[in-house]
């Protein structure tokens, strides 16, 4: 009894999110970044935890230029925006074309592709800075999610933030703490 009583006293702790500016937050991305990319597939859930995904990217056709995404915002074509339907909405992270090494950082903004196998729907100009031409379509693809947000509402480092600079993890919380704020502001004033 005297165990399981320990036990559930130390859940809480491991719950905690270190600040994305802690030695400990910097370590807890490189262990992520070291385990395995999962594939997400069929009807994935939100996936909080900053794991990298592989899959396929495509992109968003120019028929989708300021249709309102999954954030409440109209989509910007010449933005460094992507959907994805496992990552939180908010999320700042960096897609790499595994078949020329080009990487984009992205802020997570839409929800899709709704197809299997693909992880990431990236807008034109993401797709051009990754080099993936409109004849090609899709692409393999690696995302590694930098800072993603919390459903307590803090910021939490994945396994992208273990390659980025100082500078680059506090760009990415900050944008990802902006997006999530935003998003709450606009929530609240829709009710």
């Amino acid at each position: 009894m005297t165990g399981l009583l320990l036990g559930c006293l130390a859940f809480p702790a491991l719950a905690e999110v270190p600040s994305p500016d802690s030695p400990a937050a910097r370590q807890e991305a490189e262990k992520l970044d070291q385990l395995p990319a999962v594939a997400p597939h069929g009807k994935a859930r939100i996936d909080h935890s900053g794991r990298k995904e592989t899959g396929r990217a495509s992109f968003y056709a120019r028929k989708f230029a300021r249709r309102k995404m999954a954030d409440g915002r109209p989509m910007n074509l010449n933005a460094n925006v992507v959907a994805s339907k496992t990552l939180p909405l908010g999320t700042t992270a960096a897609v790499t074309n595994l078949q020329n090494g080009k990487t984009a950082t992205v802020k997570v903004e839409d929800r899709g592709p709704f197809i299997d196998g693909r992880v990431v729907d990236l807008s034109p100009k993401v797709a051009r800075d990754l080099d993936i031409s409109k004849r090609q379509g899709v692409a393999p693809v690696e995302v590694k999610p930098i800072a993603v947000p919390q459903p307590d509402g803090q910021v939490k480092l994945g396994a992208g933030a273990a390659a980025a600079t100082p500078e680059e993890i506090q760009q990415a919380t900050e944008t990802t703490k902006a997006l999530v704020d935003k998003r709450d502001i606009e929530t609240a004033s829709r009710r």
